[in-house]
């Protein structure tokens, strides 16, 4: 009656095997949108480039709004109705997408995808995770997989719209979804995972007042630089909403038997402490944004080299999920392998801080990209295992989606916005700092205006390279304060000597080994859905 694995007891391991992975390689990088097929989405519908910013904030969304039911729905559906009819809505969502000229139908989209996303996720963390055995190592080659496909799968949207046109790319992943929802029909079983749970103890309310808190932030972190921020009342209005969406949310929770979130797990210190490390790595993603200004606004590359840079910070990828499987195997404290991805991430800024020039060559591109690749996968593996660590599971699946939403969409989202903004308003002190030398003594007129593409090219990267001179100084803060955080480790040691005098050493650490090993058990099938 009940079946834990996917697939039927006919279908061979490495078939098995075969399937999770080609499941893994198409669903995982799905998104409503692709950052690199924005400009050809602009210049198709006729919309702000706004809106499709907006559209890839909402995929996360959703996907963390799913995360704290996503174990409630996969008790409650057999395995292969469910994955089949979700492959099967996520083909017709990237086909709406394909077929729409209006922004709107695809942010919502994108909206309903994430949702939809998460639900086939859980089923593929579960076998990975059981294969693997150690919730450290399957960290290290999940996010090594799926960051590697995320690259992949960026590079080929963009190859695909240049070669045919951006909504060819949609409807290839469209057919690949329904292929796989044809595949799946035949090799997944069609029992219950575990005994069969109601939906009705969800709490779907909750859902929308969480969906329109990060909605409203969405909208202000896409639309706040083209509305001029507080000079604009929809700004101001979305940033009241976003407000009272989160008090109404949190005010819920409260008074429900079985609350949807869960917020007595902030009061632990490796949730703040992996909280405030993972917004420290939202201010080096947030970089990006100035990346892309630096490539395609300044060394003038196009949209297929510039999704190129992406595919060389795969090497970096690749060498963090190999160490950390490594790490987490011989249980070695996080501190150092922390430490060096955050040390990776301040080496990337410290080199594109210099390399800020005309004349900077793609060669050079190399160093920086590695160890910005290196810092990102070796910091979402290690912060977030850091960040999970010792919570029970019901506190941490009703917490997670928080998490989830916080690590990828707010704190990216926040530090894009502000560099942004102050790479504009650097850009204008820079032009200011250089019509110093602009007079008719100096420099005539003629050649003012011949040199006019040089002198804005030259505040543009006086901008950028102000942002980095201050991420680089944050950055040796954010290292020291790594060096001197204890990340659980025991700080008085009395304890451990009193039980040394009375002879139970031994039987204390069977006992805390014990606990260890059942806690991993429980929160294996939980925790590493992330």
């Amino acid at each position: 009656m009940y079946n834990k694995g996917l697939f039927h007891d006919w279908v061979p391991k490495p078939v098995q095997l075969l399937l999770i992975v080609l499941l893994m390689a198409i669903v995982m990088p799905l998104g409503g949108v692709y950052t690199g097929n924005i400009s050809y989405m602009v210049g198709g519908t006729g919309a702000l480039s706004e809106n499709y910013v907006f559209a890839n904030y909402a995929t996360t969304i959703g996907m963390g709004a799913c995360m704290p039911i996503v174990l409630r729905l996969k008790m409650r559906f057999k395995i292969r109705n469910k994955i089949t009819t979700v492959l099967v809505l996520l083909g017709i969502l990237n086909y709406i997408s394909a077929t729409t000229l209006q922004p709107t139908v695809i942010i919502a989209s994108a909206l309903v995808l994430g949702f939809l996303k998460m639900m086939v996720a859980i089923e593929l963390f579960l076998p990975v995770m059981a294969m693997i055995g150690n919730r450290g190592m399957f960290y290290g080659v999940f996010y090594t997989f799926i960051l590697v496909m995320n690259q992949v799968a960026g590079y080929y949207a963009v190859k695909v719209s240049i070669l045919y046109n951006w909504q060819q790319f949609f409807i290839i992943i469209s057919i690949m979804c329904f292929i796989l929802a044809l595949i799946q029909w035949i090799f997944m079983h069609n029992k219950y995972f575990a005994l069969k749970v109601p939906l009705y103890y969800i709490d779907w309310l909750s859902i929308l007042f969480f969906i329109s808190t990060f909605m409203f932030s969405a909208y202000v972190f896409s639309f706040g630089k083209q509305q001029d921020w507080l000079n604009s009342n929809n700004i101001i209005n979305a940033s009241i909403a976003a407000f009272v969406s989160f008090a109404l949310l949190v005010t819920r929770q409260i008074h429900l038997k079985r609350p949807y979130l869960s917020f007595k797990i902030f009061s632990r210190s490796n949730v703040l402490n992996g909280l405030f490390m993972l917004l420290c790595l939202g201010m080096f993603m947030g970089t990006i944004s100035i990346q892309n200004i630096y490539a395609v606004g300044v060394l003038g590359y196009d949209q297929l080299t510039n999704a190129k840079l992406s595919l060389l910070m795969i090497p970096g990828i690749l060498l963090a999920g190999f160490i950390a499987i490594i790490w987490f195997k011989k249980d070695i404290p996080l501190k150092i392998y922390i430490f060096l991805g955050f040390s990776a991430m301040l080496g990337y800024s410290i080199i594109m801080y210099f390399s800020m020039v005309l004349e900077f060559n793609y060669e050079n591109w190399y160093l920086p990209l590695f160890l910005k690749g290196y810092g990102m996968a070796a910091l979402f593996i290690g912060v977030w295992y850091y960040t999970l660590d010792k919570l029970e599971l019901n506190d941490m699946l009703a917490a997670i989606g928080l998490f989830l939403v916080w690590r990828t969409f707010w704190t990216v989202g926040l530090f894009s916005a502000l560099f942004s903004w102050f790479q504009y308003q650097f850009q204008i002190e820079s032009l200011g700092d250089l019509a110093v030398y602009m007079d008719g003594l100096t420099v005539s007129p003629q050649n003012v205006v011949s040199n006019m593409k040089t002198i804005q090219l030259n505040a543009i990267i006086a901008s950028n390279k102000k942002i980095f001179g201050y991420i680089i100084w944050v950055g040796f803060a954010i290292l020291a304060y790594v060096m001197t955080h204890h990340f659980g480790a025991e700080r008085f040691k009395f304890g451990r000597f009193i039980r040394v005098l009375r002879g139970k050493s031994i039987i204390a650490k069977r006992r805390v080994k014990e606990n260890k090993q059942l806690a991993e058990e429980l929160k294996d099938a939980a925790g590493s859905v992330m």
